[in-house]
């Protein structure tokens, strides 16, 4: 029997579009992916050397992968990067459509309510709610019956933090998987939410340095120890498997149960 973590060939002939996947737990999405047998779409808004290596990655592992850039929170955001999936649909598979859309990429702020700006806050909801929003309403025609979207959350949209316009941003995405799964279940889409808590990514790159608050994140933690993107990826392959059929409008947490102990964090 599979099980979440080990990497098979039930994707073989979908297709997927992680976007954010030049690095990060977006990377390990698109590498789980194609290794469980998906065309992957490997989206970026500037860093094209890392796309690359994404890409170069899942070709390493004997998978199949494309790089596509498309900027996000300028004009024409969605349309670029619909335009550009066909395309590249197109070129490396028989036919377009897409199975699997995985809306990963964010713009993070740490910004207390004093520190926040209309334009900060603006970005924020530009990049991590309207494009998920709006790229489901595009790609909806392309999106094949029995597909999946999965959208990445946060923790944090279910506790109390000081960085508000963050949590907003991303809270937002919980209730977006909720309606949207009432809405495309007549089509046989499952609509789900992954929630991770701290991950060893850039985004906390501080952590590296600092034993004590590895120290503390890890006694705060049920598992005992700070999540991996690949940790969350699992999450999301089991998502994107035929497994999950039955699950829709649902928020997974993948915290490794962080906060879960009655202590506080210093």
């Amino acid at each position: 029997m599979t099980t979440i973590g080990a990497p098979n060939v039930e994707l073989t002939g979908k297709t997927a579009l992680v976007t954010g996947a030049s690095r990060g737990i977006g990377r390990a999405i698109a590498r789980r992916l194609a290794a469980d047998g998906a065309l992957v779409a490997v989206h970026y808004g500037t860093n094209a050397d890392a796309a690359g290596e994404t890409v170069a990655a899942i070709e390493k592992d004997g998978g199949r992968a494309f790089a596509l850039r498309a900027e996000f929170g300028v004009a024409g955001d969605v349309e670029t990067l619909a335009t550009g999936l066909a395309a590249g649909l197109a070129e490396h598979a028989a036919e377009t459509g897409l199975d699997i859309l995985v809306n990963n990429a964010a713009t993070v702020s740490f910004a207390t309510l004093d520190q926040l700006t209309p334009e900060e806050f603006d970005r924020l909801v530009a990049v991590n709610t309207r494009v998920p929003l709006f790229l489901v309403k595009r790609l909806l025609p392309e999106l094949r019956d029995g597909g999946r979207i999965i959208s990445l959350s946060t923790l944090a949209a279910r506790t109390a933090v000081p960085a508000v316009g963050y949590v907003m941003s991303k809270g937002a995405l919980d209730i977006m998987g909720r309606s949207l799964a009432a809405a495309l279940g007549d089509r046989g889409i499952t609509v789900n939410t992954v929630a991770p808590g701290v991950t060893d990514t850039d985004v906390f790159a501080g952590l590296r340095d600092d034993p004590a608050v590895q120290a503390n994140l890890r006694a705060a933690t049920a598992l005992r120890r700070i999540g991996r993107p690949e940790d969350i990826a699992d999450v999301v392959a089991f998502l994107a498997s035929p497994r999950a059929r039955w699950i829709t409008g649902q928020v997974i947490d993948a915290t490794g149960g962080l906060a879960l102990h009655p202590r506080t964090l210093h």
